[in-house]
C-alpha cells in the first residue's frame, strides 16, 4: 500500500464549506486558530500569506495552500495593510462571493475552504504533515480544484445517498493535489514525512512498512530495503521522518488498530494479530502506551464514526 493511500483511507470529513474572496486594496483578513484544516486557491492576482511560526509566502495566481492543523494565518495585499477578523468578513455568507477591503482596485480572487475531519482518523495526517503546504498548480489542475470545491460545498449543504463517501473522497483530491504540488516544488520536501516519501532510499522502506504492517520488521530488514547499512539507515530515517523506524512502525500499527476498533466487528485478539502482535496482552500494552487508553476503553469511547454536518470552525 502506498503510504498516502494509508493516510487518506482512514480520514473522514465531517463538514466542509468554501467562500470566494474578492477583496479591494488595501485589504487583509485574519483567520483564527481552530480544529479545521484550511485550503486556499488563488484564482487571480496575488496576495501575501502569513502563518504563525512560518516565514511569509507570496502567493500568485495558480498557487494553493493547505494549513493542516488549523493554525492562525493572515492573507493581505501588503504587510502593513489593515486586517479584519474572518468572522466579521465572512460571517454566515459561506458558499458565496465575499467582497471587502478598502475600496481601491481589485487585486486578487481567492477561493478558500475549511474542512473539519474526524479527529482520530485525521491524526496521522496532522502529526506527519508540515504546518503549511504551498504548491503551484497548473491551469488544468486549478480548474479541477475549483470544481472539486464547488461539488464539496453542494454535498455538505445537501447530503444525499452516499454523501459520506463522496465528501471524503473530494477532500482527498484537494489534499493529494496540494501534496503533489508541494513535493514537486523546489525545496518543498526538505524535512518530515513528505521528505521521506520523496527520498529514493527511504521510500522503499516506508512502502514496505505500509504494505506489511503486521510483519515483524527489524531495522536491518528495513535498511536492506533502503540499500543502506543499519546505522546509516536508522540515522537517516530519524533525521528525515522525526521518528526512529520502529517507533514509526509502532505508531502506524496503533493507528491501524484504532481504525479496526472503531468498526466494532472484530475481537481484540483478531485485531492484535492483524497489526503484528502475537498476544492480546502485548497489543493492549502497546496500544495504551500510544493512545492512553486500553483497546476496550478506546472502542467504547469512540465507536463508529460517520459524516456529520456541523457549523464551520474557521
Amino acid at each position: 500500500m502506498d503510504p498516502l493511500d494509508d493516510v487518506f483511507a482512514a480520514m473522514r470529513v465531517q463538514s466542509a464549506v468554501y467562500a470566494r474572496l474578492e477583496p479591494t486594496v488595501p485589504w487583509g483578513i485574519r483567520f483564527a486558530a481552530g480544529q479545521s484544516a484550511r485550503f486556499g486557491l488563488v484564482v487571480r492576482g496575488g496576495c501575501r500569506l502569513t502563518v504563525d511560526g512560518v516565514e511569509p509566502v507570496a502567493l500568485a495566481a495558480g498557487d494553493c495552500y493547505v494549513i493542516v492543523r488549523g493554525s492562525t494565518y493572515t492573507l493581505q495585499d501588503a504587510p502593513r495593510s489593515p486586517t479584519q477578523n474572518c468572522f466579521d468578513v465572512i460571517g454566515n455568507r459561506v458558499g458565496n462571493i465575499i467582497e471587502f477591503g478598502g475600496g481601491g482596485s481589485s487585486a486578487a480572487s481567492v477561493i478558500t475552504g475549511w474542512f473539519v475531519f474526524d479527529e482520530l482518523g485525521a491524526r496521522p495526517l496532522m502529526e506527519l504533515m508540515p504546518v503549511l503546504l504551498h504548491a503551484r498548480i497548473d491551469q488544468n489542475r486549478t480548474q479541477l480544484l475549483q470544481s472539486t470545491l464547488q461539488q464539496l460545498a453542494m454535498e455538505t449543504a445537501n447530503p444525499g445517498l452516499g454523501s459520506g463517501v463522496v465528501i471524503s473522497r473530494l477532500a482527498d483530491i484537494l489534499f493529494i493535489e496540494a501534496i503533489r504540488g508541494h513535493v514537486a516544488s523546489p525545496g518543498g520536501a526538505e524535512v518530515g514525512w513528505l521528505s521521506a516519501l520523496s527520498d529514493q532510499r527511504l521510500a522503499p522502506a516506508l512502502r514496505a512498512i505500509h504494505q506489511e504492517t503486521a510483519k515483524s520488521w527489524t531495522v536491518e530488514q528495513l535498511a536492506a530495503k533502503a540499500g543502506m547499512s543499519r546505522s546509516a539507515f536508522a540515522a537517516h530515517f530519524k533525521e528525515r521522518v522525526g521518528k526512529s523506524p520502529l517507533e514509526y512502525l509502532t505508531r502506524w500499527r496503533m493507528f491501524r488498530a484504532g481504525a479496526l476498533l472503531r468498526r466494532g466487528d472484530q475481537r481484540l485478539s483478531q485485531i492484535a494479530y492483524a497489526v503484528g502482535y502475537k498476544t492480546e496482552a502485548a497489543f493492549s500494552k502497546a496500544f495504551k502506551r500510544i493512545n492512553g487508553l486500553t483497546p476496550g476503553n478506546y472502542r467504547n469511547a469512540n465507536g463508529k464514526v460517520g459524516v456529520e454536518k456541523r457549523p464551520i470552525a474557521a
